[in-house]
């Protein structure tokens, strides 16, 4: 189990989350929901190391175990589709990047720049690039913004077939409900 144990967050006068604690079990897929600004973001990026809250702690979970998918895709415009994913794969990996790339849906086009993919591709092409970095717990904000619906059960099938836990952020209520649980903050 992950555990948030009186988790306070501010930026600068604003609180971004206030004396929060929950559990989070580590298996299945997790839906962060509620509506912007209530501190979903902010949440996962206290799980994934990349915020120090003001108080409380996080348990069960080691930085360096978790893969990060942000907001923005921050693709490099200057790398093909097949140099992300070999860029972040480790050097011994057991899953080959054309995996990852039919996994989200993307195969044919590992020659490609950033510049001739679709809102969608793109942004299945950075969750690619998270999962490639082959960590135990996936922490995934808002990972199917652009992705069509149908597409994105796809994918979201296939990100539970992996058998890793996963917690999103999500917006759309039919991909929540299609998760293992859903956690309203």
């Amino acid at each position: 189990m992950i555990g948030v144990e009186h988790l306070t967050v501010t930026y600068g006068e604003k609180v971004a989350l206030e004396d929060v604690s929950l559990t989070l079990p580590r298996s299945g897929v997790t839906a962060l929901v509620g509506p912007s600004g209530c501190g979903k973001t902010t949440l996962l990026r206290v799980l994934g190391g990349l915020l120090t809250p003001q108080q409380g702690r996080v348990t069960g979970l080691e930085p360096g175990e978790t893969a990060f998918l942000f907001q923005e895709n921050r693709l490099l415009p200057w790398r093909t589709v097949a140099q992300h994913l070999t860029d972040v794969a480790p050097r011994h990996s057991a899953t080959p990047p054309r995996a990852w790339l039919e996994l989200v849906e993307l195969e044919g086009e590992e020659g490609a720049y950033p510049s001739a993919l679709s809102g969608g591709m793109a942004r299945r092409l950075a969750l690619a690039r998270c999962l490639a970095l082959e960590r135990e717990v996936l922490l995934l904000d808002e990972p199917f913004t652009g992705v069509d619906p149908q597409r994105a059960q796809r994918i979201l099938q296939r990100l539970k077939d992996l058998g890793k836990p996963v917690i999103l952020v999500a917006h759309e209520p039919h991909l929540a409900q299609s998760c293992d649980r859903v956690m309203e903050l």
